[in-house]
């Protein structure tokens, strides 16, 4: 009978890791930054909203993927919720809606935003229906070429276009694509409103 029909097992001696398996894990590793680096500097990476100047759109701590790819092939649109490099101090971060695009002309009135452009020279209201917190700014600027004017949903508390100026097309680095968290408000293109 041998050792293994009596139940018992003899002592194996282990045998030297083989190089193999470190290399095999060096080539992972540079094949998994070689996928994530571009993925997170060309086309998507996380941010976390901080302050209440979205709010009641964002909130401080929401958890969200910025898509960086579509303004890189495409422009801004009104409405969309954008993540840019502040002009005033590129090294922070912020989060605004587009609300007016170059060439346009934004007055603001109260709480009331009226835009014109050469399809509609005599201006046209737009509807907001995310805005909670109003506003009584007065104001008209005309955008020059590659200037956006973005302002936060909580018009009573965001620094915005009204405050530090314009923004460059330069600084926008792109639009909130997914919120993962808090998880009772995941969604795809938070924020997004069609009715412009």
């Amino acid at each position: 009978m041998t050792s293994e029909e009596n139940g018992s097992l003899s002592p194996t001696i282990p045998s030297p890791p083989k190089k193999e398996g470190f290399w095999d894990l060096v080539k992972f590793a540079i094949l998994a930054l070689l996928i994530v680096v571009p993925i997170r500097t060309f086309i998507a990476q996380p941010f976390i909203v901080s302050g209440s100047s979205m709010v009641p759109t964002f909130h401080n701590s929401d958890y969200l993927i910025v898509d960086e790819l579509s303004y890189r092939v495409g422009e801004p649109s009104r409405g969309d919720v954008v993540v840019f490099k502040w002009p005033k101090d590129t090294t922070k971060y912020f989060i605004k809606r587009v609300i007016g695009l170059p060439g346009e002309t934004v007055k603001i009135t109260g709480s009331t935003i009226v835009i014109k452009n050469k399809d509609n020279p005599d201006g046209f209201m737009l509807a907001e229906p995310y805005v909670k917190n109003k506003s009584e700014d007065t104001m008209e600027i005309t955008l020059p070429a590659g200037q956006y004017f973005v302002m936060g949903d909580n018009r009573s508390g965001s620094s915005d276009s009204r405050a530090w100026g314009t923004l460059p097309r330069s600084l926008m680095v792109g639009r909130a694509l997914v919120r993962l968290f808090p998880v009772g408000d995941i969604s795809v293109l938070p924020g997004k409103f069609n009715n412009y």
